[in-house]
């Protein structure tokens, strides 16, 4: 795996806890966690001796690290009001042979948004926000853009349902940001999102919304979001080794960030320079601070940090995507809920590129851990939670298999239709009916829904797929429980045939209509598409971008431009566009697999020859392109590419097709 693919399935996954289609090595990935070895335990009542806490903390530690070739993580664990484990494994740099160890300083990432959330909550307890009252209030004139009728709180900022347009729109990140200062006011005045969906209506991971909410802490108490967090969080709970900035002294005690074959790897910066929703750093001895008080609902010392109802709204679930199925708290969030093993669970992860995080809290059992590794593989994280719960409360039972009803044919019309998951637009489905059930169909692959209920479905492998209606009752949303797909609901997406110009008996119907819905490439007008038309290669580079699905996350833009035009031997955006070229720029960001052997007719340039067999042998070609019996195809490369044509290409590039990948 690649570092941009590693970095991606760990922006992803990791939000089931932070800052990011994962390419299908990635998914394999996520799909087979799997733990060490370590026995179960049915006797114990919990993590509750320190040198047996220990004990098996090194040892799944060892295996573990191992496994995921881990180069340093370190590790606390606090119960019942004491610090049981606080130390580090591996090292912090292996290079200068320098252990982790409890006072390593690493980035946590996204962990910062829950301890924002606590910020935002202690506002609240003063009573200088009103958590469900207008955010715009708080925010020194800033205006938010809102096509909607209902006003957007602080509560939906923390929810994670705030309908912004783009939840990812601050997602910058950079080596070149390091050793600068970008103002969160100044950035925001230039990078404002819009809300288009009713706030509180569809769950999305939203790095944006806890953006703004550290926005209005700093606003509402009259002080920087450094200084805020410092003198109200850090200064009183004894965190002296946690910051929203780097400053040299904790940059000094930072970790190395490590790639995912073990190289070392240089540090991002971001913009803006404080990022209330991913910039901290902090130390495994001031996490176990940060639990303590959490578990000591809100106090710590002797002093409240945060009023006892707060920090249980921050500890019970506040949104669900189905009554069985919570998402999240007030800052903390709940997925892997098969690995909860019937307990009450809040988490939060994070990652930045090179170093990635975990908060466990049990609040019922006055049990909670925190772990970060230097390199950002979240799976590593994922692995000893799982072995931690299995370890400490294993099931107890099993759960009973649910009983499924028929769906008639009548009732499936509400469902069936075209969904686009709302922050990675790369994910996209297509919900049809068939026999009682309904199918969806993704790059994933097909799956047989199976309904429980008439807003809870569930596959052949048991994931669970919530359907979500408006406010005036419509289904609008589709919410699937597997990561990376968690980290977003989809959104329903209404197919028409707008265009006068393309013929009802048209082959590149369907696909202009999709892609016009998706608003991945639309026409010249409302009515008009100009079917036949011909493109500039920057046009279609726009296009390709959006069919792509990776254009609302900033970090990812410049890299796709690159990575698109690999191989080219003369890319010139005002010229016009070739078939030939177009193959091969579809081909460097979709990175399809070669299936059938295909040979070539006509002419061909040689850099692309092979990207083009790649995609015909996996079907991607526009319907005047046809396959003879003896295997041969002529691609008409050196052909100018009309608009039908690369609707066409890039709707089954990109869409929700199952490509006959071969294995």
């Amino acid at each position: 795996m690649n570092k941009k693919t590693r970095t991606v399935a760990a922006l992803l996954l990791s939000a089931m806890a932070t800052t990011t289609i994962i390419p299908p090595s990635s998914q394999a990935a996520a799909a087979t966690m799997s733990t060490t070895n370590a026995p179960v335990n049915s006797s114990l009542e919990g993590p509750r001796d320190a040198k047996e806490v220990e004990a098996f903390a090194n040892s799944i530690f060892k295996d573990l690290m191992k496994k995921h070739n881990i180069v340093g993580t370190n590790f606390s664990l606090v119960a019942d009001g004491k610090v049981l484990v606080s130390k580090g494994y591996g090292y912090a740099d292996k290079e200068k042979k320098i252990p982790v160890d409890k006072d390593t300083v690493f980035q946590i990432g996204s962990v910062t948004k829950q301890f924002t959330a606590l910020a935002a909550m202690q506002m609240v307890d003063k009573v200088k926000i009103d958590l469900h009252g207008d955010i715009q209030k708080y925010l020194g004139g800033l205006k938010i853009p809102n096509k909607t009728e209902k006003k957007l709180t602080m509560y939906d900022l923390l929810t994670y349902s705030t309908g912004f347009e783009n939840d990812d729109i601050a997602s910058y990140y950079s080596t070149e940001y390091v050793n600068k200062e970008y103002l969160i006011k100044d950035f925001l005045k230039s990078h404002m999102s819009t809300v288009v969906r009713p706030p509180g209506e569809a769950y999305v991971y939203d790095n944006f919304g806890f953006l703004l909410a550290g926005y209005a802490v700093e606003n509402a108490s009259g002080m920087p979001y450094s200084k805020y967090m410092e003198k109200n969080i850090f200064n009183p709970l004894g965190m002296t080794s946690t910051s929203v900035r780097i400053t040299p002294e904790l940059l000094g005690r930072m970790s190395a960030h490590y790639g995912p074959k073990g190289e070392k790897i240089p540090m991002d910066g971001t913009m803006p320079t404080e990022k209330p929703e991913g910039g901290m750093i902090s130390t495994a001895d001031d996490m176990a601070k940060y639990l303590l008080m959490h578990l000591n609902k809100g106090k710590y010392d002797g002093k409240e940090i945060l009023s006892q109802k707060s920090i249980e709204q921050m500890h019970t679930y506040q949104y669900f995507a189905d009554k069985t199925i919570p998402i999240t708290t007030i800052g903390f969030e709940g997925y892997f809920p098969e690995m909860m093993n019937g307990q009450h669970v809040i988490l939060k992860g994070g990652n930045v590129t090179g170093q990635s995080s975990l908060i466990v809290i049990l609040p019922e059992k006055n049990v909670a851990f925190y772990m970060t590794n230097n390199d950002d593989n979240p799976m590593f994280s994922i692995d000893v939670y799982q072995a931690l719960m299995n370890h400490y409360y294993p099931k107890k039972k099993e759960v009973s298999k649910p009983t499924y009803s028929a769906l008639s044919e009548q009732q499936a019309k509400a469902y069936v239709g075209l969904y686009e998951n709302i922050r990675m637009n790369s994910f996209r489905y297509k919900v049809s009916y068939s026999n009682g059930h309904l199918v969806s169909e993704s790059p994933s692959g097909k799956h047989t829904l199976k309904m429980i209920s008439p807003s809870l479905f569930e596959d052949e492998s048991g994931n669970k797929v919530t359907f979500n209606k408006t406010a005036a009752g419509k289904i609008a949303y589709m919410y699937v429980t597997t990561l990376p797909e968690a980290a977003s609901m989809t959104e329903k997406v209404n197919v028409d045939s707008p265009f006068s110009d393309v013929p009802a008996n048209s082959q590149y119907k369907p696909y202009i209509n999709n892609l016009n819905a998706l608003k991945v490439m639309t026409g010249k007008s409302s009515h008009i598409f100009d079917p036949k038309g011909t493109m500039t290669q920057a046009e279609f580079s726009e296009v390709l971008l959006r069919a792509h699905g990776w254009d609302k996350q900033p970090f990812m833009l410049e890299p796709n431009k690159k990575q698109m035009v690999a191989g080219l031997p003369n890319f010139q955006p005002n010229s016009p566009i070739t078939r030939q070229m177009a193959a091969v720029m579809i081909q460097n960001l979709r990175q399809v697999e070669p299936s059938t052997k295909v040979k070539l007719s006509g002419k061909t340039d040689a850099w692309a020859v092979e990207a083009i067999k790649v995609l015909v042998s996996q079907g991607i070609m526009d319907p005047d392109t046809k396959i003879k019996s003896d295997g041969s195809v002529n691609f008409r490369s050196k052909e100018l590419l009309k608009r039908q044509e690369a609707s066409a290409l890039l709707d089954q590039a990109f869409n929700y097709y199952t490509l006959p990948i071969s294995h």
